[in-house]
């Protein structure tokens, strides 16, 4: 069987998605979809709008046949880290392609940049240094640096969010020299960090997580936005869980391990860099929101994103040293969820996957894995009180989710 992987977060699933699933097995020839799919919390540094079983059962119905999900070390990580994770995930998982969406829709050019950049290797890496010298943030440093090398017509524009991630794809498949062929889709309609309704049926999951959020979970909102499968999903988890998570939820308790941190306590959290830890505890002390405290801790230097990502492992309470010794490869299989499909295909190929496939908890024990039991736990004390137990207990207790088809 034929199997081509995407890298998703599917926070939530949406129609855009819908398009490029379809388009990924058309161009993949694919006989199976399999994902990479973030774990509770995301690339951007935000906690999922609904945990990973809820988006993995989004996914299996609207036609992905398996789901692994992006560990901790992965998913919460700038672009370069976050693609090698999750293409190691899908090259262990058999995959012969991958399909990512992208603003260019070019697979030449990508190829074209990453070979005008190793061309122009030590001048690009000067120009970063020199920029990030001048006060700049690394994402800005990087696209500036690009600029100033002028690259033609046929190299991307790196200043787009799905470009840079897709650059950052094609490198990890090199750089792990795993045979996987790289494909990419135009993205359809509304970009990556559109915040309101591009179009009639086309939206991003920026914009729906606004509305959501600004509408106090009305789902009839986005309802034109999504499948009907993830309408019915959304609804049944907040019918259940009365609300879907955002960092608010969460401030309290990151005020709290701020300010129950020492400023060398501070320093050993990843991304805390540069003596940011002092600037974190005078603007937690001053700040009644999360908004409000990223609104005051952001500078020139530092990207909102990052900031949230820094954010993430304060409140994982995830250390330097947790994360360095995790960030080559995946060690396991943690599997989300599979249609029939999917299952056939595993009993067809687990004899040739290297690495353990974790279905259940109990039977695999490592350090590696810890970091998303542990995100778990955090993730559902940001859930209303009476409902925590009950999203702590699904780590431990939920099996993978079996579609029939």
């Amino acid at each position: 069987m034929r199997a081509v992987g995407v890298i998703v977060e599917y926070n939530p699933f949406h129609n855009g998605h819908a398009f490029h699933l379809e388009r990924t097995i058309e161009e993949g020839e694919a006989d199976v979809v399999i994902a990479a799919m973030s774990g509770q919390f995301l690339q951007r540094g935000e906690p999922a709008l609904l945990p990973k079983w809820n988006r993995a059962h989004m996914a299996l119905k609207a036609g992905v046949d398996l789901v692994f999900e992006l560990p901790y070390q992965f998913a919460t990580q700038k672009a370069e880290t976050f693609a090698k994770g999750a293409v190691s995930i899908l090259a262990s998982a058999g995959c012969e392609s991958l399909c990512f969406g992208s603003e260019s829709g070019d697979i030449y050019d990508f190829h074209q940049t990453i070979q005008f950049l190793d061309d122009s290797h030590d001048l690009y890496q000067e120009k970063i240094k020199y920029y990030m010298n001048e006060g700049y943030s690394y994402p800005k440093a990087t696209s500036t640096a690009f600029k100033d090398l002028s690259p033609s017509k046929e190299i991307l524009d790196l200043s787009k969010p799905n470009n840079i991630l897709g650059f950052h794809y094609i490198k990890a498949i090199r750089e792990l020299n795993v045979p996987m062929k790289a494909l990419t889709i135009t993205r359809k309609n509304a970009d990556y960090h559109d915040e309101h309704f591009a179009s009639e049926t086309i939206a991003s999951a920026t914009s729906i997580r606004k509305a959501l959020f600004s509408d106090g979970g009305d789902i009839e909102t986005v309802s034109q936005y999504v499948p009907q499968t993830t309408y019915d999903l959304l609804n049944d988890y907040y019918i259940h869980f009365k609300q879907f998570h955002q960092w608010e939820h969460y401030w309290s308790l990151l005020q709290y391990r701020i300010l129950h941190s020492s400023p060398e306590e501070l320093k050993e959290i990843y991304e805390v860099e540069e003596g940011i830890e002092n600037r974190l505890l005078t603007v937690a002390l001053q700040s009644n929101s999360f908004k409000d405290f990223m609104t005051k801790l952001k500078t020139k230097r530092y990207t909102w994103t990052r900031l949230q990502r820094m954010c993430v492992h304060i409140l994982t309470n995830t250390k330097k040293e947790d994360m360095k010794k995790r960030m080559c490869k995946a060690t396991y299989l943690r599997l989300l969820g599979m249609t029939e499909k999917g299952r056939i295909y595993l009993n067809q190929r687990k004899k040739d996957i290297e690495i353990p496939i974790v279905s259940k908890l109990g039977s695999f024990d490592s350090p590696d894995i810890h970091l998303d039991i542990k995100a778990s736990k955090i993730y559902a004390l940001g859930g209303i009180k009476v409902y925590q137990q009950n999203l702590i207990n699904m780590e431990y207790n939920q099996p993978p989710i079996y579609i029939r088809k």
